[in-house]
């Protein structure tokens, strides 16, 4: 025995309830993911040491946290679509009148994740060239001109 509980298998309909509401949960952690990315933003424009210290923790743990809905997310998608299963094929298993919400979700979530990624890599940005600065302030520069 590995030491883990036998589970009954999830019925299609409980495993569609649980994909949905794994939508529902990423909707509300991007919505707080983009909000601490803001935060991180202007606590490096500030350069508030600590504060970003702490953004960075609540950031790592809630990317962890979504990352392991997203995976759940593909076992329930694989468990009622099959092998390579997409979202297309999880909205042609919904009734017409969900569907649409659904796909308007999906839709939103989706910008939500491109938001998230372009706010990572602007604050990623804006804290490398900061350091830059600093190393140049601190240790100076090789060559402040250009050789002709």
């Amino acid at each position: 025995m590995n030491g883990k509980t036998a589970q009954a298998p999830l019925s299609r309909q409980d495993a569609m309830k649980q994909l949905l509401q794994g939508l529902v949960d990423d909707k509300a952690g991007y919505a707080e993911l983009l909000q601490l990315l803001d935060e991180q933003f202007d606590a490096a424009i500030r350069h508030q040491r600590e504060r970003l210290g702490s953004i960075a923790s609540a950031i790592a743990a809630l990317v962890d946290t979504l990352e392991a809905r997203r995976a759940r997310r593909v076992e329930l998608a694989t468990l009622l679509a099959g092998p390579a299963p997409s979202m297309a094929a999880i909205f042609a298993l919904l009734r017409p009148e969900s569907r649409v919400r659904v796909q308007d979700d999906w839709a939103e979530l989706e910008q939500m994740v491109s938001a998230a990624k372009a706010g990572g890599k602007r604050n990623g940005d804006l804290l490398a060239e900061q350091y830059t600065i600093m190393q140049r302030v601190l240790h100076g520069e090789d060559q402040l001109y250009e050789p002709v």
